[in-house]
């Protein structure tokens, strides 16, 4: 494990109150760490580890630690811990635009810039999906070995009559671990001028 992931999981814990914010704020200094980006779930920073190597981005080797909280509930007591109020680390976060509400309050409370909030339409899947095409999608999901799997999801009854981009979204989400699979597999397949602009933003800010 990176000093990074040593990092993250000392936050994680203390954010969960298991150990002490000593280990914490030592590291934040050793390392150094600058910015936390704050994710909902680990195919969101799948998606931004894999833009960011496209890119030649070292993010950890610039001080950028790239965290999944668990959910956007969980904002709030990331951003005590890390932003102005705690360590002092510059936040920046990605989230759905229903989960927005969350990440304002949990930046404003800490006093952290809102203006770090980048946001999208529905969530990034979304986004990545749309950027791409439903063509080109159903290619990559054949070139991943699960042209089955998605024929067999297409013929259920609740598939019926949905979008094809919600059709993909879904499927994304059935089965452990593959949204994490194609948060990189999808940022790997776009053009350059293709990149959402809320991703697109995010690393550009760092």
């Amino acid at each position: 494990m990176s000093d990074m992931g040593v990092f993250r999981d000392a936050v994680t814990a203390w954010v969960g109150g298991r150990g002490g914010g000593g280990p914490v704020a030592e590291l934040a200094e050793l390392l150094p760490v600058r910015v936390v980006v704050l994710l909902e779930g680990l195919s969101d920073v799948a998606a931004v580890n894999a833009l960011a190597e496209r890119r030649g981005r070292d993010l950890e080797g610039e001080g950028v630690c790239v965290m999944s909280m668990g959910g956007a509930m969980n904002v709030g007591r990331f951003a005590r811990l890390l932003g102005p109020s705690g360590l002092g680390v510059r936040l920046v976060g990605l989230c759905d635009e229903r989960e927005r509400p969350y990440y304002v309050r949990g930046f404003a409370q800490v006093g952290a810039a809102e203006r770090g909030i980048f946001v999208c339409a529905a969530d990034l899947e979304d986004e990545l999906i749309r950027a791409l095409g439903v063509t080109r999608v159903g290619e990559l999901v054949r070139g991943e070995g699960e042209l089955r799997a998605l024929e067999i999801f297409l013929r259920q009854p609740a598939q019926q009559g949905r979008a094809p981009e919600q059709q993909f979204r879904r499927f994304l989400g059935t089965k452990k671990g593959r949204k994490i699979r194609y948060g990189r597999v999808l940022v790997e397949a776009l053009d350059d001028d293709r990149v959402p602009a809320p991703l697109d933003g995010l690393l550009a800010s760092l």
